[in-house]
């Protein structure tokens, strides 16, 4: 099974979506809530490239992007592929 890391921040509806389809997948997830942790938000930005916006995903060790960039794979097919490469 893959496994996912989503840093994510309260009230938000994109993580909330990218963790919906996440959850659909059968993916397991380790959310960290880094919207008003100073520690957790240098480390998603670190991680990420420089990207500070919510939610920052990762599959396994990969950075997929945030939640558009998520349903943008799912569109076209390379979300499962993803997947399968990581579980």
């Amino acid at each position: 099974m893959a496994k996912a890391t989503v840093y994510t921040t309260m009230a938000c509806g994109y993580c909330a979506r990218a963790l919906k389809l996440l959850r659909s997948k059968g993916v397991e997830i380790e959310e960290l809530e880094a919207g008003f942790d100073a520690k957790l938000r240098a480390e998603m930005v670190a991680r990420s490239g420089g990207r500070n916006s919510f939610p920052q995903v990762f599959i396994g060790e990969r950075h997929v992007g945030g939640s558009t960039d998520l349903a943008a794979m799912e569109a076209d097919g390379r979300l499962d592929e993803i997947l399968a490469e990581a579980g």
